[in-house]
């Protein structure tokens, strides 16, 4: 076996990398993780997938308003950085092996962890219960939008078919600042089977 193959073998299988981040830092250190990654086999079905990606820019950030040279109205557009946002979102997907979204309906787990501040030990001694409620962090709701535009037509088809969504602030951990998404299909059972269409 040649040496490349060694290396590949040794790198843990749950590391997403994605490819130019690689040649430039080395190993991701927390965004990529995958997991339950059924969706990229060639089955014809989906178990589910799961990501962790970077933290979304606002909602708040997600357009753009100009007026365009010579004209005299404001146009609306995605922002710069919402666009690279999807840009890296499409690129650690793939890196983690996802090669086609999951069709029809699908369930939606989303995770936000908010950077631990680097006082958080004299933090959590003077709060054990409640340090990490002070802890800077983007709002939920307003995570969700850029991050289904995001993963729509990578992870999942369209966001119509976000049939069930749950998200949830997590406790800022040693891993750093993320989202973790986990995007389950969902089957409808037929009401009576036995029924002819």
């Amino acid at each position: 076996m040649s040496a490349p193959e060694n290396r590949a073998e040794q790198v843990p299988t749950h590391i997403a990398r994605a490819p130019e981040d690689v040649a430039t830092h080395g190993e991701l250190p927390s965004y990529g993780l995958v997991a339950s990654s059924a969706a990229t086999e060639r089955t014809g079905s989906h178990s589910g997938i799961r990501l962790v990606l970077p933290p979304p820019i606002s909602a708040n950030r997600y357009w753009r308003s100009f007026v365009p040279r010579g004209g005299s109205r404001a146009i609306t557009c995605v922002s710069d950085e919402a666009r690279a946002y999807k840009r890296d979102a499409l690129k650690l997907a793939l890196a983690a092996g996802v090669r086609s979204p999951i069709r029809g309906r699908v369930a939606l787990d989303v995770q936000l962890y908010p950077a631990r501040p680097l006082d958080w030990a004299k933090r959590s001694r003077k709060d054990p219960d409640g340090w990490a409620d002070s802890v800077r962090c983007i709002d939920l709701d307003n995570v969700l939008k850029v991050l289904l535009d995001a993963l729509k037509g990578v992870a999942f088809g369209d966001d119509s078919w976000v049939r069930s969504l749950h998200a949830q602030r997590m406790e800022p951990d040693e891993h750093g600042a993320r989202v973790v998404v986990t995007i389950s299909p969902l089957v409808r059972e037929r009401v009576a089977p036995e029924l002819p269409l």
